[in-house]
């Protein structure tokens, strides 16, 4: 069925091209996707930081000749539902064929500057036909602290170096200089050149794939097929979205501060569903911060575009069509809408996790029995760095080849990482333990790959029993990570839900607030802190919410709860820690 002379060629489209028939456009959908995951898997295996080989915090996609996407792998949507800006900005620097494009600002098409996102036109006969873009979070991209994620940044200069679309290969030859401007800006040279080398690596076998397929179905039946898969995706997004009642639903929520301040920050929505479209307004939220956690629209439609995924049908193809049938706005000047040099790193990572609680919460009121209790609401971001750019008395993490650490106190290392928490209890089932949510995808770094990389080890990894709300349906636990800290640092953190917990319904209880600790005394939720070598850095993440009335759990449920230590039952005691080397992801 995929020839070029099959049956589905005996209609031709309005534009003159191959009509597709459902089991062609099928075969070429599911091709086209395998293409963005083969390019995740090649960027994943080529890499070198354990930010992207272990925790995988990557994304990849391809997108059509007029910068719509046209499939994506299933990473990060935090990532995927921005990267439409990034080439719809690289696309007015008039792309030619052979060209690649680096950019990381969060103005002009990126997220926060530690994403960094390369973006190659695929050109078949002479023309450009598409783009592979593959976005990596880097470990550090300069800025006043190592990982540049400073909880107390004031502008983005602060965090680190801004990259607009530049190319960093013009027709096939590579422009040394740009590269080396980029490596002459961080503190991890070596290692980020080598994750570059691996992003480049997975836009060429994108590359190569789309001439393969061009090979197999003709370039008029390829190109035929990016429309079609959109237009299928846009269909059942339209129906599903008129399956919604129509009307208006609103919904609030804060941010715990800014870094510079502690005040609550709103966030609020309100989700217009208007037959088969629906619209989310962000008037009312905060203006502009002076901290790091204004979060640029496109942040913020990636939010959005999550939930309404969540709460349609996810199975739909997530590409340009799925989106087009949502707008999003939010006043410009605000928390959501900011203008430059505002600092934007937090609220990539955690104003988008308060957006999604809030587009979750608004929606629960047109179809409340698809959308949880409160998630932990939070990725929980914890940097470590050497100070003053040395590696100490514990060795820089300085790694040569695949995984062994050598000794190198003249070499900076840069460890960030993300830490799951409770999941909310659903409507028919408990709340996940440890789990990544909303915004994030990611894996955790295993214990050995993290001790292996860096000078530190892991004290502590184990679920937090009790920290799940509950309910008829128990919320999932949050967890608890200690790391000894074995050099002299800089310690970043960039967190939420502290003292706001994720919320229970209909009747559930609310989940536990999470808790960051330096030497056992409390940090606030965003801070920087230099440490000395040593020292233990604690986080403790939120549980999830409760759904229903907890006197209506099932008793048998509540045993298997005691019996798995998840619960304590008023004086058992506290569940052992997990084995290290097999923690939850």
């Amino acid at each position: 069925m995929t020839g070029r002379d099959d049956a589905g060629d005996r209609d031709r489209a309005s534009d003159g091209a191959p009509a597709l028939d459902p089991v062609t456009l099928e075969v070429l959908r599911n091709q086209l996707e395998g293409v963005a995951e083969e390019m995740g898997q090649v960027l994943i295996r080529g890499a070198y930081s354990p930010n992207i080989t272990e925790r995988r915090d990557c994304s990849t996609a391809l997108f059509d000749a007029d910068g719509r996407m046209v499939a994506q792998a299933e990473h990060i949507p935090v990532h995927l539902g921005a990267m439409p800006e990034a080439v719809a900005a690289v696309r007015e620097r008039d792309p030619a064929p052979g060209d690649v494009f680096v950019l990381n600002d969060p103005f002009t098409g990126g997220t926060h500057l530690p994403d960094v996102t390369l973006v190659s036109s695929l050109s078949l006969d002479g023309g450009v036909v598409g783009f592979a873009v593959s976005r990596a979070h880097h470990a550090d991209v300069g800025g006043m602290a190592p990982g540049s994620m400073p909880a107390g940044a004031r502008e983005i200069q602060q965090e680190g170096l801004r990259i607009p679309p530049l190319r960093l290969v013009d027709g096939g030859e590579r422009v040394d200089d740009v590269l080396d401007l980029i490596l002459a800006n961080v503190r991890t040279p070596a290692e980020r050149r080598a994750d570059l080398e691996a992003q480049l690596a997975a836009n060429e076998r994108a590359d190569d794939r789309l001439r393969e397929l061009a090979d197999e179905h003709g370039r008029a039946r390829l190109e035929r097929a990016f429309d079609a898969v959109i237009d299928y995706s846009r269909e059942r997004m339209t129906a599903a979205i008129e399956d919604l009642p129509d009307g208006t639903y609103e919904a609030e929520d804060a941010m715990e501060g800014d870094g510079v301040t502690d005040a609550d920050l709103p966030i609020r929505a309100a989700v217009t569903v208007d037959g088969d479209r629906l619209a989310v307004d962000f008037a009312g939220s905060a203006p502009q911060v002076d901290g790091n956690c204004n979060a640029p629209l496109a942040v913020a439609k990636s939010a959005v575009y999550f939930v309404v995924r969540c709460v349609t049908d996810p199975s739909i193809p997530p590409n340009h069509g799925c989106y087009e049938p949502v707008s999003v706005s939010a006043p410009e000047g605000s928390i959501l809408n900011p203008n430059p040099p505002a600092a934007v790193v937090g609220g990539n990572v955690e104003t988008s996790q308060r957006v999604t609680d809030v587009v979750l919460a608004a929606l629960g009121e047109a179809v409340p029995e698809r959308v949880t209790a409160g998630s932990q609401g939070t990725m929980n971001n914890l940097t470590i760095g050497s100070r003053g750019g040395r590696g100490g008395d514990g060795g820089g993490g300085s790694r040569d080849g695949r995984g062994d650490r050598e000794a190198a106190p003249d070499e900076s290392f840069t460890y960030y990482e993300t830490i799951g928490g409770g999941f909310g209890a659903r409507p028919d089932a408990d709340g996940m333990d440890g789990v990544q949510v909303g915004m994030t995808n990611t894996l955790n770094t295993p214990v050995e790959a993290l001790e292996a990389a860096y000078p530190l080890r892991v004290e502590r990894y184990a679920f937090r029993p009790d920290s799940g709300g509950d309910g008829r349906h128990r919320g999932g636990l949050g967890l608890e990570r200690r790391v000894r800290v074995e050099t002299a640092a800089t310690v970043s953190l960039l967190t939420e839900r502290r003292r706001r917990a994720p919320a229970g319904i209909e009747g559930g209880e609310s989940g536990a607030t999470g808790e960051n600790l330096i030497d056992g005394d409390p940090v606030p939720a965003k801070a920087t802190v230099d440490v000395e070598p040593g020292t233990t850095v604690t986080v403790r993440t939120p549980g999830g919410g409760g759904y229903g009335d907890p006197s209506e759990r099932d008793p048998a449920a509540r045993e298997r709860d005691r019996a798995d230590g998840k619960a304590t039952g008023g004086g058992e005691a506290e569940r052992s820690e997990t084995e290290r080397s097999d923690g939850p992801d």
